[in-house]
């Protein structure tokens, strides 16, 4: 899809400057989103017990649909999640048991809902706005297990040509690899996510898919499914995969995945990724990943075109956003503040999680829970935990203010540090100078 295409629907206008349009299966479909609302879904299989960054993309797609009118349906894939999608993927997936796709299930459902019904309170330019009903969020599961393997055969599998479902990349690509091939069960694939277009479309009136760009062969299964049986039209519009300068899939580090899910990757660690990247791909990602209006993206850009980007303020932008919409407008501000810790300042309203993360880097010492209910000279901490070498030096250094708690300066030299000093948890943190930190944590 190319940058100079003209849509008369907003919403298709609106994912064209942002870059989301990868490429859409009849283009009538614009001309159907500019006559009226129009019901569309997206599935997202509990392969995890917490979505990851990675499906961000699609989240927002949905979202942009409902901010311009239209009617979207979140798909949960109890069903398909069984199975294992084999688009994208050169080796078969791992089985996942029933007891685990539940609880996966009920972990992605639940970001789900938060993210979307969040997404709808964020206006263009950073305020927050009267939320619109919830977007419907359903589970495949529902109407396939009921079914019969005889009767899926006869109903669905009988519009589908073996020929026909081998051309599809997903399963050409495998076919290929004679080592590995594919096993029949994600051949099947195909034929479940055909089908739930073909249920919502006559349960909700569905009449558009979207999702990522490697769905392609699944979404034309779809749409060939609804034309062949229920003689309507049918819409997949797929958005690009977008990656680095170096090939890289945004939402992946060198620990792994960036999930959403607050106990897998915090807040801090979440702002922290998208505050890190590169000045070369803002200008890709503040128009893909936030609802930031044209014209504050273009004065952002500017920012980096005319390197201003002092203290990467454009990468704070994008990550205190992606952050609000993830995690909530308030765990985002606990990011920023956490954010600041390492240059200063009293270390307050910090979860140990994020006060352990901003200081995985420093030093660190242990004490015991028994000597600080017992409490330890301030001299004696400080050189006792290695942060000064002698009390003579610990005491010149107190008299000067270089002496820190929690980024609080200690400021009289017969203060005793006791469980009291902690600054949460089992954790404090100690500074001596300008930037010379050091975790302290309690053993029992």
């Amino acid at each position: 899809m190319s940058e100079e295409t003209v849509f008369s629907s907003s919403v298709l206008a609106e994912l064209s400057w942002r870059g989301l349009i990868k490429a859409q299966t009849h283009d009538e479909l614009d001309t159907k989103l500019a006559e009226g609302p129009l019901t569309l879904y997206c599935g997202f299989d509990p392969t995890a017990d917490s979505l990851h960054a990675g499906n961000l993309l699609m989240i927002i797609g949905l979202a942009h649909f409902r901010r311009h009118g239209h009617a979207p349906i979140a798909l949960a894939g109890g069903a398909t999640g069984m199975i294992g999608d084999p688009s994208g993927k050169s080796d078969e997936r791992e089985m996942i048991s029933e007891e685990i796709i539940a609880a996966n299930l009920a972990g992605i459902s639940t970001q789900l809902r938060t993210i979307l019904d969040r997404a709808m309170t964020m206006h263009a330019d950073g305020v927050e706005t009267e939320n619109n009903a919830p977007i419907p969020l359903v589970n495949n599961a529902d109407w396939m297990k009921p079914w019969s393997f005889i009767d899926f055969l006869r109903d669905v599998g009988k519009n589908f040509s073996v020929n026909q479902m081998m051309s599809k990349t997903s399963v050409a690509e495998r076919l290929n690899n004679r080592d590995q091939g594919i096993s029949y069960t994600e051949f099947s694939y195909m034929l479940i996510q055909a089908y739930d277009f073909l249920h919502l479309a006559r349960e909700h009136g569905c009449s558009l898919q979207i999702g990522g760009s490697d769905q392609w062969g699944n979404i034309t299964a779809g749409t060939d499914l609804i034309r062949r049986n229920i003689q309507k039209p049918a819409f997949g519009l797929t958005f690009p995969l977008l990656t680095d300068k170096n090939g890289k899939k945004f939402g992946k580090s060198e620990g792994g995945a960036i999930w959403l899910d607050a106990a897998r990757t915090s807040p801090y660690q979440f702002f922290q990724y998208w505050k890190n990247l590169d000045d070369v791909e803002m200008p890709k990602l503040l128009r893909s990943f936030t609802f930031l209006s044209r014209e504050r993206v273009d004065e952002l850009v500017g920012v980096i075109e005319r390197k201003e980007n002092r203290g990467s303020m454009v990468q704070a932008e994008l990550a205190y956003q992606l952050t609000w919409l993830v995690h909530g407008r308030e765990e985002a501000d606990k990011a920023v503040a956490s954010a600041k810790l390492l240059f200063g300042g009293e270390i307050r309203d910090v979860s140990e999680q994020d006060l352990l993360a901003v200081f995985a880097n420093v030093p660190s010492a242990e004490v015991s829970r028994a000597e600080l209910e017992q409490g330890i000279p301030v001299i004696d901490f400080f050189v006792n935990t290695g942060a000064q070498k002698s009390k003579s030096e610990a005491r010149r250094l107190l008299k000067q203010g270089g002496l820190y708690i929690n980024g609080v300066s200690v400021a009289d030299d017969s203060k005793v540090v006791t469980l009291d000093d902690l600054a949460v948890g089992s954790t404090m943190v100690i500074r001596t100078g300008k930037k010379k930190h050091r975790v302290v944590r309690v053993n029992d």
